[in-house]
């Protein structure tokens, strides 16, 4: 493999794993809180860029404001899923949950189906994102690049909230013990709110900037993807948001580079990333940045 080819498969690495790394901190930060699984976050995901179709479509709003209410109708979704499907267990046994966020996820897919028609509809790319830049022999599109600066912005934004707000101490001192931090008159019901908002918002980030890079819309869009971010959780340890970005970035690289590599067998590519799956679980169940949590009965 030539340089060149080679620094193009590690822009799109890039690419595709900050994408990951956006789906998998909403893994990582519901997983660290309520050590729940929420299965439903690739539905999540796949909400938002649907809204920003019939926002332009159908409302005809411009571009930036259709961005915008897709994000904020894609938390709220997320916020009221957790209000209605997960709050109401919040003191039952972990399985109940687990069964009801399964139960969430066919739901939304389903509903989409029924709201959105089964149909594949194409997202409208404005001639910003079909720009081609060249540097030498590598081509980047514009969608890599605004896939890896917003990715980076709101990566950041979100450590800082975590790590120098109040609610994200709040946030922290819930995922090492709920019980205590009621006791400290935290705000639980808030905190578990907002991380749901959060981890929402940042999926339909993710699911919009996948909706331009791969402009087809269907409503189980969010189910290869739901689940190759949680991988990219486990792999960098879950309920740890740094390793879910470095777990993201690791898994797309990887997925690139693999096909790259080994094109005969690219059809593989999905095999490929469970199979990472299992050896980090056989091999470093914690994930790379994980640390071993003594689970309650």
């Amino acid at each position: 493999m030539s340089l060149n080819l080679f620094l193009q498969n590690v822009a799109n690495g890039l690419s595709l794993g900050s994408l990951y790394a956006l789906i998998a901190i909403g893994y990582t930060m519901v997983y660290g809180i309520l050590r729940l699984i929420n299965f439903a976050h690739g539905e999540i995901f796949m909400l938002a860029p649907y809204f920003l179709y019939f926002g332009v479509l159908i409302f005809h709003l411009p571009w930036w404001a259709s961005i915008i209410a897709a994000i904020a109708l894609t938390a709220m979704t997320g916020m009221l899923s957790e209000r209605i499907a997960y709050k109401p267990l919040r003191d039952a046994p972990r399985i109940s949950a687990l069964i009801s966020a399964i139960g969430v996820s066919f739901f939304l897919q389903n509903l989409a189906i029924v709201v959105f028609s089964g149909i594949p509809k194409s997202v409208h790319r404005p001639a910003f994102f079909t720009r081609l830049y060249r540097f030498g022999e590598i081509r980047i599109q514009s969608t890599l690049f605004a896939s890896i600066i917003v990715s980076s912005i709101f990566l950041t934004l979100l450590l800082y909230v975590v790590y120098r707000t109040k609610t994200g101490l709040a946030m922290r001192a819930i995922s090492t013990d709920i019980e205590t931090s009621r006791l400290m008159a935290a705000d639980v019901n808030k905190a578990i709110s907002i991380t749901f908002i959060i981890g929402s918002a940042l999926a339909a980030v993710g699911g919009i900037l996948w909706g331009l890079r791969f402009p087809q819309l269907f409503p189980t869009m969010g189910m290869i993807p739901g689940l190759k971010a949680f991988i990219a959780a486990v792999v960098g340890g879950i309920g740890n948001i740094p390793g879910a970005m470095l777990g993201g970035l690791i898994l797309g690289m990887t997925e690139i580079l693999f096909v790259a590599f080994l094109p005969a067998v690219s059809g593989y590519r999905d095999a490929f990333v469970f199979l990472i799956l299992i050896l980090i679980l056989l091999f470093k169940p914690d994930g790379i940045l994980g640390k071993k949590v003594q689970e309650k009965v």
